[in-house]
């Protein structure tokens, strides 16, 4: 696929016409042209933004320019949805399908509430379409979301969850409206497309199109976009900003994101860079070193209506909220043990490189297939690793072959030394042996040119001996998550201090500290803040500015000494997720200058169970790594446990003679049983009496790394 001249990103509205001064919530056009940023463009219609659409289009067509125009609405529905309304899983079906029926005028009137009365009507009970002005107009839309099961289809498609955009294309009123977006925006693409020239990505081959047409979400550049400044539309910095992005990628980068798409791209669409948000927002900010965008402030609120969370639920929410925040850079593959790689890694040649000997012995080609002895003359010279023979071996002659040699021409097959006897210049051995036997094929490993290993993966000894063999010294992989880890309270003294009546050693740091150093984190140890406000504020502030994630310690709770809680509250960026959990139950999580603070329990032992199972995964998402789960095994137990309902409990456990052992004690503050302890043994929410050689899940430390 050849480069694009010319990027255009367009904001797109649902709402009726905009005033004449320029201003939010309408159309806007964002244009850069052989690397120059133009003037964005503001429409006050659809109208109007179609028509300076078709003309743009014919304009760059005359000038020979290829052009890649992208939208900010969904240009599919969850799979299924298309085949239940048109019977197709076509959805360029369901554009001309709605092209047909969708209304609107320049004031901005349109019929879309009534087109998706009609399209709900398909539909067994209410849905899938909602959201709507008022509660007592178009009866076969929802107001709220409330009992639409989307049994027949999902409610969010793929792409929506791998960027993790907050919207669904059902929902038509209430921000974000994305659904009332694609129902106004498709039938304006179905008749652009018709122009000769336009394709459709991801839905048609667009490798030499003049025309590209694509699904783009602004959000993947916010942390560009917030840097702006305050004095711009926001609309119009999203689509100068994101066209500025595009153009401004590394050769091969865009069309590398275009061919980067999941399996159900063919029927839903893909939001174009997904997966690509870092590199996307330097490159929006003219970086060549690529700089992590913030969370968004609002990454740990919870949905309204939600007090006690399950512990399922709470991993979710985590799980599609936490994005990387760090950049990315060149180290030396020897460096690079323990580093997330930034980026699929391609092989530069096939490994083996060449068809090569498994063993000792020698080589002749087309095999023996006949029974009883074989004698072949053999050639002057031999083959070794590192040492090829220069010359073919003739048809019907044998020569000596050394394991990891490269096969000369004329040998595909080889005998093992052992089987074979040697003399006067000729070698004698029992058939049959297999054509190609002893051998290894050119790429029986990896191929050139295919991926030997998958970005986010933590890369392992073997996985540098795997990237070295198929070409590669140097590896681009993620800067490391920096984690800056915090104590609170007049109570705590440092270990090994003078400790006066009342206080007690700070054993979550040195736990806290070791573990993340574990995970392969660079830690920033922050010393312990006495019960003060100024205090406290002071230490986040310094932890904000030297590490990605904080993990404090106390302090997280609503207590007159809780400054932990009472500080991320004042920032209007403070989540305190009451987890239906034993230990640990309270889990504060919060932002503190961009920088996500989670703010664990007290106790050693909930603080550490807290750490293990959400801090843990949330931090391998931030680091680039993507969402990690342990691994768990059902073993017998050795213990009996009577559990109530409601509470998902983890017991410090260990594994003796095949069976899992408990602590003796279950209190938070028993540090010994985490000394004692090799794992957890997870017990469900719901009831249980487990008895001993009863099957339990139990999940070693060592899983979580």
């Amino acid at each position: 696929m050849t480069g694009f001249d010319t990027l255009a990103i367009v904001d797109w509205s649902a709402g009726k016409r905009a005033p004449d001064r320029p201003s939010k919530d309408a159309i806007w056009i964002g244009v850069t042209r052989s690397g120059v940023d133009q003037d964005p463009v503001y429409c006050r219609s659809r109208i109007e933004a179609e028509a300076w659409l078709a003309a743009f289009v014919e304009a760059e067509a005359q000038a020979g320019r290829r052009v890649l125009i992208g939208f900010d609405f969904p240009f599919g529905y969850p799979r299924g949805f298309v085949r239940r309304i048109t019977g197709s899983d076509d959805p360029l079906v369901f554009w001309d399908w709605l092209e047909a029926r969708i209304t609107d005028n320049a004031a901005g009137e349109n019929n879309r509430f009534e087109v998706a009365s009609s399209l709900n009507r398909l539909f067994d009970g209410p849905g899938p379409f909602w959201g709507k002005p008022r509660e007592d107009v178009w009866p076969d839309v929802p107001y709220r979301k409330t009992g639409i099961a989307y049994e027949f289809c999902a409610e969010r498609r793929a792409c929506d969850n791998a960027a993790s955009a907050s919207s669904s294309c059902f929902q038509l009123f209430f921000n974000p409206t994305v659904g009332s977006q694609a129902l106004m925006g498709l039938p304006m693409l179905a008749r652009l497309r018709q122009r000769a020239g336009v394709a459709v990505w991801p839905f048609q081959d667009c490798s030499d199109a003049p025309v590209v047409l694509a699904e783009v979400w602004p959000g993947l550049i916010e942390a560009a976009v917030k840097e702006g400044g305050a004095d711009e539309i926001r609309d119009r910095a999203q689509v100068r900003l994101l066209a500025r992005a595009l153009a401004g990628l590394a050769p091969g980068r865009l069309e590398a994101m275009l061919a980067d798409t999941g399996p159900e791209a063919s029927e839903e669409a893909w939001i174009l860079g997904t997966g690509h948000a870092v590199e996307l927002v330097a490159a929006a900010q003219g970086v060549v070193g690529l700089t992590p965008p913030p969370l968004r402030n609002d990454c740990f609120a919870l949905p309204a209506g939600v007090d006690w969370t399950p512990v399922d639920d709470a991993l979710a929410l985590l799980r599609a909220r936490m994005t990387p925040v760090v950049g990315v850079e060149t180290v030396p593959l020897m460096q690079a043990a323990g580093r997330v790689l930034a980026d699929d890694l391609v092989a530069l040649r096939s490994n083996p490189p060449h068809p090569n000997t498994a063993v000792d012995g020698y080589g002749f080609a087309g095999g023996a297939i006949g029974d009883g002895p074989q004698v072949l003359p053999l050639v002057d010279g031999r083959a070794a690793a590192g040492a090829p023979f220069a010359s073919a071996v003739p048809e019907g002659a044998a020569i000596r072959v050394l394991t990891g040699a490269d096969l000369p021409d004329g040998v595909d097959t080889v005998v093992l030394d052992e089987d074979t006897r040697v003399q006067d210049g000729q070698v004698a051995f029992h058939g049959p042996l297999k054509r190609g036997a002893n051998t290894r094929k050119a790429g029986e490993d990896v191929t050139a040119d295919d991926i030997a290993l998958y970005r986010g993966r933590v890369l392992t000894p073997a996985d540098l001996a795997l990237a070295a063999a198929v070409g590669h010294g140097t590896l681009v992989v993620r800067t490391r998550l920096r984690v800056a880890v915090l104590s609170t309270g007049d109570e705590i003294v440092e270990p090994g201090a003078r400790a006066s009546e009342g206080q007690i050693f700070d054993a979550n740091r040195p736990m806290l500290l070791s573990l993340c150093a574990g995970f392969g984190f660079d830690m920033v140890d922050m010393g312990r803040a006495a019960d003060a406000r100024d205090a406290v504020r002071a230490s986040l502030d310094a932890a904000a500015d030297r590490a990605d994630v904080i993990l404090t310690s106390g302090g997280a709770s609503a207590g007159d000494e809780d400054h932990i809680s009472a500080l991320l509250r004042e920032t209007g960026a403070m989540q305190e997720w009451r987890i239906a959990l034993k230990p640990g139950r309270p889990l504060a999580l919060g932002m503190w200058r961009g920088t996500p603070v989670f703010g664990l329990p007290g106790n050693p032992v909930a603080a550490l169970v807290c750490t293990l199972v959400f801090a843990r995964p949330a931090m391998a998402a931030l680091s680039g790594a993507g969402w990690s789960e342990p691994q768990g095994f059902a073993v017998p137990a050795a213990f009996e446990k009577r559990k109530k309902p409601g509470r998902r409990e983890y017991l410090r456990a260990r594994i003796r003679d095949g069976r899992a052992e408990v602590f003796k004690s279950e209190g938070s503050g028993r540090i010994s049983g985490l000394s004692w302890a090799e794992g957890l043994v997870e017990l469900p929410d719901g009831a249980v009496h487990v008895r001993p050689g009863d099957p339990v899940r139990y999940i070693p430390f060592g899983s979580f790394s």
